[in-house]
């Protein structure tokens, strides 16, 4: 499946949104800009930050406040990814096509640009354009997603001790809500939060969210089996090679597409009640379950 012609725009977007908030490579001390920038800017798609800007547009034309936001998460799902690199985790060599970023800089600056990534995210949450109780529920919804409980880092630790297991399906669930979808989570409310959206759009979305993150790490899972390396932009086959809980080790290959496809119908029905207003977030959910990388 192809992305939606309007991603490129927004992903335009991001990106010097990104360039704006990242110090330069010649900010002191340089070693460390320049490890943050060749991660953030080695590629990707930019899905957690364009998620944000259109679930806002549901709500208004001028999602602009929501960069900030979409690119803290952005920052967030940078430095999980470096410190997922790192021997002491999956220890990978490839990332997003080209090596990780403990490979090129060491792993000292690795593990300090991760953490830099980390406090940049919240930095940028407190820099945008909108009320000061918008910033305090933005930051608390992105907080507790990368967090320990129910959030990306207690999903990571789950994953981390369940390698060679064997595991119930509660838990396989467990670790791909939290571990992924939380975040994903994240991007989707923290977009309804920026905007002022009421309550009850913010718990729909956040539904929504919760089942289509849900739903795309069952992809990712499937990915890693049927995809190459060059197709990926990172090291196929990872999966079986470590003994991770995933949905095809659990359920089979066939089953696994099953729950991607269900899940995937049920987080877009909830975005029924916008109407024609969720069309571009509904293409990018559906995009984020069938694309082949």
């Amino acid at each position: 499946m192809k992305l939606p012609p309007f991603f490129e725009e927004d992903r335009l977007a991001v990106d010097a949104q990104l360039e704006k908030l990242m110090p330069a490579e010649s900010a002191q001390p340089s070693s460390i800009h320049t490890a943050m920038r060749y991660s953030v800017f080695a590629g990707g798609k930019r899905i957690r930050p364009i998620l944000c800007l259109e679930a806002a547009r549901i709500f208004q034309a001028d999602a602009a406040a929501a960069l900030y936001p979409g690119c803290a998460i952005e920052f967030i799902h940078t430095y999980s990814l470096i410190h997922d690199d790192l021997p002491a985790l999956y220890n990978d060599d490839l990332r997003r096509g080209k090596p990780t970023c403990h490979k090129k800089f060491g792993e000292a600056t690795a593990i300090l640009a991760g953490d830099a990534l980390l406090t940049l995210a919240f930095e940028t949450i407190a820099a945008a354009p909108v009320s000061s109780e918008r910033r305090v529920a933005m930051v608390t919804e992105i907080a507790s997603a990368a967090g320990t409980v129910n959030g990306m880092v207690g999903g990571q630790v789950a994953d981390l001790e369940a390698e060679g297991k064997p595991i119930r399906p509660e838990m396989l669930e467990y670790i791909h809500r939290s571990k992924t979808a939380a975040l994903i989570r994240a991007s989707i409310t923290a977009g309804a939060l920026c905007i002022g959206a009421p309550a009850e759009d913010v718990e729909r979305l956040r539904c929504f969210g919760e089942t289509i993150g849900w739903a795309f790490q069952v992809t990712d899972d499937i990915l890693d089996v049927e995809e190459s390396s060059a197709a990926l932009g990172k090291t196929a086959g990872k999966d079986i090679a470590q003994q991770k809980a995933t949905y095809p080790s659990v359920f089979g290959l066939e089953r696994s597409h099953q729950i991607a496809k269900e899940l995937a119908s049920k987080g877009i029905a909830e975005l029924n009640a916008y109407g024609e207003r969720a069309d571009r977030l509904r293409a990018v959910a559906e995009f984020l379950v069938h694309r082949r990388s």
